[in-house]
């Protein structure tokens, strides 16, 4: 076989791409602006459009901002995990963590 970083499937070249930039930079990127942004603006705005006044839309924000936290630090890990058992599959040398 050749040199390993050819050999590597594109989904493991990318998440090491991904992962190198770190898990806090994932998760404001992916979860909190990504997902709890564009939530927070479509649930505060559009779908609870009549509850609309300051504190609500605070509270809104702050939910929002906690919750796309949340899910992108689950996804962190989902995709983590994923990287793990392909690099293993793939034999290709995983993270040292």
């Amino acid at each position: 076989m050749g040199d390993a970083a050819v050999d590597k499937p594109a989904s493991i070249r990318r998440w090491e791409a991904i992962r190198a930039r770190g898990m806090g930079r994932y998760v404001l990127v992916n979860g909190m602006l990504a997902y709890g942004l564009p939530l927070f603006v479509l649930m505060t705005f559009v779908v609870h459009r009549a509850h609309l006044g300051l504190r609500f839309v605070l509270v809104s924000a702050v939910a929002w901002a906690f919750g796309g936290a949340l899910f992108g630090w689950v996804m962190w890990h989902a995709r983590d995990r994923l990287y793990r058992r392909l690099a293993a599959h793939f034999g290709v040398p995983g993270p040292e963590a």
